[in-house]
């Protein structure tokens, strides 16, 4: 089927839109402020490709990865004294930091949050002043800025996509039964050559009852496992897949297909040198070499460890004007629909690309590196390891 043969049906479906939903308030004085031009409608929303081939070519080439975590201070003083208040909201992950505006970092100061975000998986910062042109330069910092092929973005400014649960459910209705969306546990764009490192989500309007988000700790949820299981999985590798399927373009009447790359199962972080576990409900598909049903019965059980124990998580209350800036090497997260659309959310969002995922056998566990092993993880049976 050559692409003049596209149906119309198909080519309203890929074709731009403008969208005449009402802007929230809070959104519509923030991105007045920034200067951003809401002439032609909100948002941008791109035509989406529709061929397979298409988007492995939008960043099938690799770079070099320099991570600004790596090369922090270990003490990180410059952020930390800086601030009125430092909080770790759970013993193993989510630190809340107050009394910084992330617009004004020094260069000094972001590589100590890229650390402290490696560390610490998810930090918040609330009464942010920050526009989408701020928020896209600071995730400059942090890696190469990931341009959504169709995913609907802040125009003028590409790489801030908009997040934006009302526009979302024109085209995929949500309810209290199926909330969908972003309401599952997963982790962000995983079938890229090179996965996201940390995404940067500013929510200017929250509702006032519920919208809460989770993550859990990728680095607390490899700890959980055995060490004859951790040896079971160390240097696996899994085939991720994309959240959105396209066409093959030699065979179209074959159905929708996905983005599929292959990764380990367990990676390491190269800012802390912390092996985390990196599997998702949503987006992980399969083990390589394993049988699917051996690799079924293996990532069900992963994925219950990483969604089921709660002391590895953290559930966070978002109030108007928060940043939360979390990495997708060491995390999952869930949006909670709980409160059934009836209250506007909005945000932009940018998401920094890492490294290419890479596993180390003599990398540490996050515990064994902050040395807060108990007695009884020292030993097997009885026998000292």
């Amino acid at each position: 089927m050559a692409p003049s043969a596209i149906s119309p049906e198909i080519q309203d479906l890929v074709a731009p839109k403008k969208d005449t939903l009402g802007l929230p308030e809070p959104a519509h004085k923030r991105l007045t402020k920034a200067g951003i031009d809401l002439s032609n409608g909100y948002p941008y929303r791109p035509s989406r490709p529709l061929y397979l081939d298409d988007v492995y070519k939008i960043r099938n080439e690799g770079w070099n990865h320099v991570e600004a975590g790596a090369r922090a201070d270990k003490s990180k003083s410059a952020l930390l004294s800086a601030a009125t208040k430092v909080t770790d909201l759970t013993a193993h992950i989510g630190t809340e930091v107050e009394g910084l505006q992330l617009k004004d970092l020094t260069d000094q100061q972001r590589d100590e949050l890229g650390l402290l975000i490696a560390e610490r998986s998810v930090v918040f910062f609330r009464d942010q002043d920050i526009s989408p042109q701020e928020q896209r330069e600071l995730g400059k910092w942090y890696g190469e800025i990931e341009i959504h092929p169709q995913v609907p973005h802040v125009p003028g400014v590409p790489g801030v996509t908009v997040i934006w649960p009302a526009l979302q459910a024109t085209e995929v209705p949500a309810s209290f039964r199926k909330p969908g969306g972003a309401s599952r546990w997963h982790t962000d764009l995983v079938h890229e050559k090179q996965p996201a490192g940390v995404t940067h989500l500013h929510n200017d309007t929250v509702p006032p009852i519920g919208g809460d988000t989770l993550w859990a700790s990728g680095y607390a949820a490899y700890e959980k496992l055995s060490p004859d299981f951790r040896k079971l999985i160390d240097g696996k590798r899994a085939v991720y897949r994309s959240a959105h399927p396209y066409l093959d373009r030699e065979n179209p009447t074959a159905g929708p297909k996905f983005i599929e790359r292959i990764h380990p199962l367990v990676r390491v972080h190269p800012a802390t040198g912390w092996k985390a576990l990196w599997v998702n409900r949503a987006m992980t598909d399969r083990i390589v070499g394993l049988d699917k049903a051996e690799s079924d019965v293996i990532l069900n059980y992963l994925y219950d460890v990483y969604e089921k124990n709660v002391d590895i998580q953290v559930r966070f209350k978002w109030t108007p004007g928060t940043s939360a800036l979390w990495d997708n090497r060491i995390t999952i997260h869930n949006a909670s629909w709980d409160y059934g659309g009836n209250y506007p959310r909005h945000g932009t969002r940018v998401t920094s690309l890492a490294e290419v995922p890479h596993f180390d056998p003599d990398a540490r566990t996050r515990r064994e590196g902050l040395g807060s092993l108990g007695p009884d993880e020292k030993q097997i049976d009885g026998v000292e390891l």
